[in-house]
């Protein structure tokens, strides 16, 4: 038997965490001590543990709640996972190309940045301010044709 602070230590997990998912009904202590106090079991770490690996995989607090009953669930659990694990790579894979056309984005801004445009602004700055508000939530960031016209003329003297 554990108390809640031996299994946060034993888990490497803040205490609040411990509370947080307790509120969430995603670990349950099942026994007290005679004094009142939550006690857990090594089935209670081993919950835990999932609960963090699954959260480390990207698993949402939601899903990993839908995980936690497919454990108890054995028969359908291994293709019902399967198809869980499955939507969460599709997510994963649009959100590293997501952050993939980002990159993209910040390297062409910074391409085309030079330090000695000071005295009309920095082109990073003007892009961003210049930028349609539709593509505010996109990665893709256009560099004005103002600012690349100023960079063209100050090397070109």
């Amino acid at each position: 038997m554990m108390t809640i602070s031996q299994l946060a230590k034993a888990a490497n997990v803040n205490l609040q965490t411990l509370r947080f998912y307790e509120r969430r009904r995603l670990l349950v202590p099942t026994l007290r001590s005679a004094a009142g106090y939550r006690l857990y079991t090594q089935d209670d770490l081993r919950r835990l543990v999932f609960i963090k690996r699954a959260q480390a995989l990207g698993f949402t607090l939601k899903e990993i709640a839908e995980l936690l009953d497919l454990r108890v669930r054995a028969p359908e659990a291994c293709q019902a996972m399967q198809q869980k694990a499955r939507a969460k790579l599709v997510t994963v894979e649009e959100k590293v190309k997501h952050l993939q056309a980002l990159a993209r984005t910040l390297r062409a801004l910074l391409q085309n940045c030079t330090t000695d445009l000071s005295s009309y602004g920095c082109p990073i700055l003007q892009s961003l301010e210049e930028m349609e508000p539709s593509l505010a939530s996109k990665p893709r960031v256009h560099v004005s044709n103002q600012a690349v016209n100023r960079r063209s003329s100050l090397s070109a003297s």
